[in-house]
């Protein structure tokens, strides 16, 4: 019998591989809910382990079953988007926040983004949009809907004229950096990967910040998307 169970093994393997990304989906409509579990449900690539209708309960339940991704609406009366975000980070949960909502104003994207979300999505989102965005949440790199991003460009941006900096080119070693940040990289990770100290990471920083126009990664990687520089 052991030797049936090695020779099955080799067929077996592929789809051990395929490992589901997992998710906790929160919105305080139902509705939302079992939609995105039908549409979830129906690709081999993901795995809903279980929804939440307010921002406590998220947390107890992306606490409890260690989602990959939590789909996060941010506006619910039992307690919202942003405050459980805000949770979820101080906890030191390994689970990274895609926002799906309907909101796109500057008063529910900046605190979230600010809170700590990964992405932010709107609900009219294609599917293939919607998925590829939480593929790409699960591997830490930013997702931000186009609308958002612009909005988030233009909140950020000191009022007035542009610094002297800003417009100019990036250096490579300051793209490769920005790349990584875009990746959700860490200082720290940035800079055993680029042989470099993390305060020379700053500094690169810095510098990007100032010929982008922005005052943070979020806000860099979303100008960067914007214009281009990363595709």
């Amino acid at each position: 019998m052991t030797h049936d169970a090695d020779a099955a093994a080799p067929d077996a393997a592929p789809a051990r591989d395929a490992t589901p990304i997992t998710l906790l989906l929160v919105d305080d409509h139902p509705v939302v809910r079992d939609g995105l579990r039908g549409m979830f449900a129906a690709s081999p690539g993901f795995s809903v382990l279980g929804e939440a209708s307010s921002g406590p309960e998220a947390v107890a339940l992306a606490e409890r079953l260690d989602p990959d991704v939590v789909l996060m609406d941010l506006r619910m009366p039992g307690g919202g988007g942003v405050a459980a975000i805000t949770e979820l980070v101080r906890r030191g949960l390994r689970c990274r926040v895609l926002v799906l909502t309907t909101y796109d104003t500057d008063s529910d994207t900046l605190p979230a983004i600010e809170a700590g979300a990964t992405g932010y999505l709107l609900k009219d989102a294609p599917r293939d949009e919607l998925f590829t965005a939480v593929r790409a949440t699960a591997a830490g790199r930013t997702v931000l809907s186009p609308a958002v991003a612009s909005r988030l460009v233009s909140r950020v941006r000191a009022p007035g004229a542009a610094g002297p900096a800003e417009g100019r080119p990036l250096s490579s070693r300051e793209f490769e950096v920005l790349a990584l940040v875009a990746r959700g990289t860490t200082n720290r990770e940035i800079a055993a990967a680029l042989f470099v100290s993390e305060a020379t990471v700053k500094t690169h920083l810095t510098h990007l910040y100032a010929k982008l126009g922005v005052n943070d990664r979020a806000a860099a990687v979303a100008a960067a998307y914007q214009r281009g520089i990363l595709g």
